[in-house]
């Protein structure tokens, strides 16, 4: 059930907060009686986490780290929900909790949002949250804490595409150079959807800021309402629908004030219409990588027909394709190939080895290019079962398994399953000329908002076509070369026999007939003409 089934069949406010006095089974009832069983899933295995570390460690020996964001506020009452099945389990539970018994941690800044700040301080008042203030960085803060308390493992509300998440597991030890201690991770693999359903479902309270179309939230200096959330107005205050009501949760962090380059697998800020960005770089020269995953191609037992046309189509829109290859059906044979392209070219295209056989190893080679691991996309799992039906299910769906925190589906209204982003990585999963076509135009459709493919002024060429010997045409084609840097130079034949064709390429016309001028001085009146 989405959000806005939710609330027309209940037909409440999501607003509306239980309260902290009833038995605290509430939390656990409310997704029992949830007909939503992907958010049941999710809830049983956060629970599970908790449960286990509630059992690994004491009570004194956990913490909770808070910063008032949905996602912490989801793992909040996830806690609660967890210490009083613990608890119960353990059969010294009378039903009711009257204080939050798990230490929690709030890092206090001056960069926060004001109704952050109010909402967590509410909140601790609210469930009887036992808080350590810090008002350092968090380091420092964690350093000073762990000294001063027997704290060996914390909550935090970490979810896979944040960017803290790649590499993390449910429970994973903290990164070398930090205090030691154990990061639990209970919805690691929860989604923007499954919070928001957890959220409404629960009727817990949330900072108002999301009500106001901030989507995630940061400091009040990267930080902005989500531009897709914007609601067309008369008045001069912009107004924006609730966050639970973005349709795309991949777009969950468009309201994050970046200033990267389009190109490096970042988005640009929402409130940025790009239009500089594109006249600065309409005349860059920019790189390609085309990799092919195939033993058949190797072997030659079908003809690459995608390579060839791929570079085709990059070299329409006035790129360059620094490289094209094709690599076996085999992990390390991909991660090097990737590892390799991805720094020295700006966009890698990859098609082959796609889908759930053996050797389908291309997202497997993406993810350890990268040094990530794969994991579960329910996103792309749910366009699966579109597809597929009940033959994809849980963990034995292979495809759905995407390199971890660094994937962005790439949605199109003409494609049934969406495309594969990885920073500067596309997948294709193209297997004919006309699959390819299709794919690629829908591309064109999609950079042109999100500005990953930029559409450079195209090349222009002059052929030209002569009977003189290579001996004859060498030195002074060697000689053009050198007076004109900028332009690319080619030459072939179409038979050891036949005419030479002479290709003089670039992407100022005026600069092109002035090789071709040049060139034409260097022979007698009639020894090149010109083909289309």
């Amino acid at each position: 059930m989405d959000v806005k089934e939710w609330q027309k069949e209940e037909s409440v406010s999501p607003r509306k907060v239980l309260s902290f006095k009833s038995v605290d089974m509430e939390i656990d009832k409310a997704i029992r009686e949830s007909d939503d069983r992907r958010l049941k899933t999710k809830y049983n295995s956060a629970i599970y986490v908790i449960k286990r570390a509630l059992a690994l460690y004491s009570i004194e020996e956990v913490a909770f780290s808070f910063n008032g964001g949905k996602d912490s506020t989801v793992l909040l009452h996830l806690l609660r929900a967890g210490y009083f099945l613990h608890r119960a389990e353990q059969s010294c539970s009378n039903g009711i909790l009257t204080d939050f018994p798990i230490r929690t941690i709030y890092f206090e800044s001056t960069s926060v949002f004001p109704e952050i700040n109010t909402f967590t301080y509410d909140t601790s008042k609210t469930y009887g949250l036992q808080m350590d203030i810090i008002h350092t960085d968090f380091k420092s803060g964690l350093e000073a804490l762990l000294k001063a308390k027997p704290i060996r493992a914390i909550f935090l509300g970490v979810r896979i595409g944040d960017p803290t998440a790649v590499g993390q597991e449910q429970f994973s030890p903290s990164s070398p150079g930090w205090p030691p201690f154990i990061r639990v991770n209970p919805i690691l693999d929860w989604s923007y959807r499954d919070v928001w359903a957890f959220l409404l479902t629960c009727k817990v309270q949330y900072c108002s800021l999301y009500d106001q179309g901030y989507t995630s939230i940061g400091s009040i200096y990267d930080t902005v309402p989500n531009a897709l959330l914007s609601i067309s107005s008369t008045s001069s205050k912009e107004k924006f629908k609730p966050a639970y009501l973005l349709p795309d949760g991949r777009l969950e962090r468009a309201g994050r004030a970046r200033k990267n380059s389009p190109l490096d697998g970042t988005r640009c800020p929402s409130f940025n219409n790009g239009l500089d960005g594109v006249n600065s770089q309409k005349n860059r020269m920019f790189t390609a990588s085309v990799i092919g995953v195939g033993d058949e191609m190797l072997f030659g037992t079908v003809e690459d027909q995608l390579g060839p046309s791929l570079c085709r189509k990059l070299h329409s829109i006035g790129w360059l394709t620094s490289q094209a290859s094709v690599v076996r059906n085999d992990i390390d044979s991909v991660a090097e190939e990737v590892e390799r392209c991805k720094s020295t070219s700006d966009m890698v295209f990859l098609y082959g080895g796609v889908g759930p056989l053996h050797s389908d190893v291309t997202s497997a080679g993406i993810a350890k290019a990268f040094g990530v691991r794969l994991a579960p996309d329910e996103e792309f799992e749910e366009f699966l079962m579109h597809l597929i039906g009940d033959q994809c299910t849980g963990d034995r769906n292979e495809m759905a398994q995407l390199p971890e925190g660094i994937t962005e589906l790439l949605h199109h209204e003409k494609l049934g399953v969406p495309l594969i982003k990885c920073h500067n990585v596309i997948v294709l999963s193209a297997t004919n000329a006309t699959e390819l076509d299709e794919q690629w135009a829908c591309l064109i459709e999609l950079s042109g908002s999100d500005g990953f493919l930029m559409l450079t002024e195209p090349y222009s060429a002059k052929h030209l076509r002569t009977n003189l010997t290579d001996v004859e045409i060498a030195q002074p084609l060697s000689k053009l070369c050198l007076e004109f840097p900028d332009l690319y130079i080619g030459c072939f034949r179409r038979s050891r026999q036949g005419p030479l064709v002479i290709t003089i390429e670039g992407k100022d016309p005026s600069r092109i007939e002035a090789a071709v001028e040049a060139l034409c001085k260097k022979f007698n009146p009639g020894a090149f003409s010109e083909v289309n």
